[in-house]
């Protein structure tokens, strides 16, 4: 493959997220859902592609026709199915870049409750998965037990973590878990979005916000995904002046050093395993482990780096959030596009039953276990802790913007507070990308009995202490 053939694979890349985001211009309903441009782009780029309109072409040309892969090449598809892997440690590098961490008194305080919701919902989803393996995708359908932690990679992890686990589902011999997260992760997001909109409506009628009495006060702007006039302020702060460095390079540097400082961190541990227990039990288990998970660790070093030595303050945080940004959106794309069908027609039945044990079990906690654990907000709070544990942050924060448009209640500072302690574990964290290493390892058995403790444990703490305050 030529420089010039994957330039041009950036050129599709560039087309397809803006044929979304006029796609999201033009049509109500899907501004009614709030979709992101990504998304709608990602599966207009699946229809296009070989595995819907190539496979209808087919029929009509020869095989070595242009067509045989609807509108998209062979090279497009083979850089785009690597993109995801490559981005996500992006994503996961820059979540604490640039903010300010604060003590864990103050995160307790503030982030506790919906913390501890969030604990019980994601160990949860572990518990939900790993039994519906053992007693019926395994016995019945084949999948090895390592489909139980599918539910919390898919839904908690999102695009990101399915896409970045893809080489530890090959490498386990579950190359199909990959396609399967993916799908699992897409339905996460819409459901997420269309059952947290009928929760906001049917919250409303019963009194259950105390901010919003009516859903009906967005603007035509907003529902497009565009800015309103009024409310439109800097993208990013000029930090360093452009003549001794761009601001947007200088940033792209420290967030490639910190995945950088993840890969170090990666390779140590791999070698002393290899020096240690790996040597007397003959186990691998650190090659398993996805690069993502010590990006973020190395984004931590990073920052704390540079609170020691920045006097000057030149990381600024609303630029490191545009190149997330744009990290995500490329993943979110590219992931839909390349999934496999195939296997997911293969699949069908247990992949639907993951989802509706996934979504069944989110909706039960939010509306059973939020109200009991946070005390007060509940709905406001407890909402963008569903939306997260049905897709991506954003998801979350969505709803959260929906039920709380001007920020009145504590539900913005509780929830980035309780990120910081949640993040690193579940929702993509260790505990996420080390969860199909260890089932494969240890068997399913001892991890449902510590995802059981650990589900109980967060559900005790949030009933039994913030519950009764």
């Amino acid at each position: 493959m030529t420089p010039d053939q994957i330039g041009f694979t950036l050129l599709y890349l560039a087309f397809f997220l803006l044929l979304g985001k006029w796609i999201r211009v033009r049509i109500k309903w899907l501004q009614n859902l709030f979709l992101p441009s990504s998304i709608i782009g990602g599966f207009l780029a699946l229809f296009l592609g070989p595995q819907l309109l190539g496979n209808i072409l087919k029929n009509f040309v020869n095989e070595d026709s242009f067509w045989v892969n609807g509108i998209m090449t062979e090279e497009v598809m083979e850089v785009w199915e690597a993109l995801p892997g490559l981005t996500i440690n992006i994503v996961f590098a820059t979540l604490f870049l640039g903010a300010t961490i604060p003590t864990l008194s103050k995160i307790w305080k503030y982030g506790g409750p919906q913390l501890a919701f969030g604990w019980t919902i994601g160990w949860g989803q572990y518990v939900i998965g790993i039994l519906l393996a053992v007693l019926v995708l395994s016995p019945f359908f084949g999948l090895p037990p390592m489909a139980g932690a599918l539910i919390e990679v898919a839904f908690e992890g999102g695009h990101g973590t399915a896409a970045g686990l893809s080489g530890t589902f090959e490498e386990l011999g579950f190359a199909e878990g990959y396609d399967l997260a993916i799908g699992l992760a897409t339905i996460g997001v819409l459901s997420g979005v269309i059952i947290g909109i009928i929760l906001i409506n049917w919250a409303v009628r019963k009194g259950n916000t105390n901010i919003i009495k009516d859903v009906k006060g967005f603007s035509t702007l907003r529902k497009q995904g565009i800015m309103e006039f009024q409310n439109r302020e800097p993208a990013a702060n000029m930090t360093v002046r452009p003549e001794s460095i761009e601001p947007l390079s200088l940033h792209f540097a420290v967030v490639g050093m910190a995945v950088f400082v993840g890969w170090l961190l990666l390779e140590m541990l791999i070698w002393i395993e290899s020096v240690t227990w790996g040597a007397i039990t003959d186990s691998e288990f650190m090659t398993y482990i996805p690069l993502f998970p010590l990006a973020m660790i190395g984004g931590i070093i990073i920052q704390v780096i540079f609170n020691k030595i920045d006097n000057a303050e030149v990381l600024d945080r609303r630029m490191i959030n545009r190149i997330q940004g744009f990290s995500l959106d490329v993943l979110i794309l590219t992931a839909i596009a390349t999934v496999s069908l195939d296997v997911i027609g293969e699949y069908i039945v247990p992949f639907l039953l993951m989802a509706g044990a996934g979504i069944a079990w989110n909706v039960f906690g939010f509306l059973i276990l939020a109200p009991r654990i946070i005390p007060t907000y509940w709905f406001e709070r407890g909402i963008g802790d569903f939306g997260q544990s049905m897709g991506i942050t954003a998801t979350g924060l969505l709803l959260m913007r929906v039920a709380d448009p001007k920020g009145e209640s504590p539900a913005f500072e509780g929830f980035g507070y309780k990120q910081l302690l949640y993040e690193p574990f579940l929702g993509g964290g260790l505990v996420t990308a080390l969860s199909i290493p260890l089932i494969y390892q240890l068997g399913a058995i001892p991890f449902l009995i510590f995802a059981i403790i650990m589900c109980v444990g967060g559900a005790l703490v949030g009933l039994l202490h913030f519950g009764r305050k």
